[in-house]
C-alpha cells in the first residue's frame, strides 16, 4: 500500500510539477505540518522495519501503513489529499521531509551511540575477564613450579 501511495505521490508531483495551474486547493481536513511531519516518520521507519523483517510482519498479518494511518487518526484519502497538497509546494514539503530526516538521523546516532557504548562495555568485560584468567593461570603455575622445585631439589639438612 505504502508502495502504491509513493508512486501515486511521485506521478503527483510530476504532473502537478508540469501544470502549475492546477494547484490543488486546500483540503477542508488538511492534515497539520506537524502531524504528517510524525506520520511520515512513522511511515518511513515502519517500511525500513518491513524491509528488514517482511515474514514476521506477514505471518501476524500486520500492515504498517493501515496501523500507521489508525495511529493518527487518518483515513488514506484524507493523507492522499494532504500528502499532494504538502507535496506542490515544494519548500514546504521539503522542510516536513527534512524535519523526518533529521529526526531519522538523530534516532539513528542514538543508536549507534548506543551500540558503541556497549561494544565497549563487552570489551572491558572480555579483558577483564581474560585478566582474571591469567591470574589464576599464573598461581597454578607457580604453585605448581615451587612443588616441582621442592621435588627435584635435593634436600640439605
Amino acid at each position: 500500500m505504502l508502495k502504491q501511495i509513493s508512486i501515486i505521490l511521485v506521478l503527483g508531483i510530476f504532473i502537478l510539477a508540469c501544470d502549475s495551474s492546477n494547484k490543488p486547493k486546500k483540503p477542508d481536513d488538511l492534515i497539520s505540518k506537524e502531524k504528517m511531519t510524525d506520520l511520515l516518520y512513522d511511515l518511513y521507519l515502519l517500511n525500513a522495519a518491513k524491509g528488514v523483517n517482511r515474514l514476521a510482519l506477514e505471518e501476524n498479518d500486520f500492515d504498517p501503513e493501515i496501523y500507521i494511518l489508525k495511529k493518527y487518526n487518518v483515513d488514506s484519502t484524507r493523507f492522499a489529499e494532504s500528502n499532494s497538497y504538502y507535496a506542490f509546494d515544494t519548500e514546504m514539503y521539503n522542510a516536513i521531509v527534512d524535519k523526518v530526516k533529521a529526526r531519522l538521523e538523530s534516532e539513528k546516532q542514538h543508536f549507534e551511540d548506543i551500540k558503541e557504548i556497549e561494544a565497549d562495555s563487552i570489551k572491558q568485560r572480555r579483558d577483564s575477564i581474560a585478566k582474571v584468567q591469567k591470574i589464576a593461570k599464573d598461581s597454578i603455575r607457580k604453585t605448581f613450579d615451587k612443588k616441582v622445585l621442592k621435588k627435584v631439589k635435593p634436600n640439605n639438612p
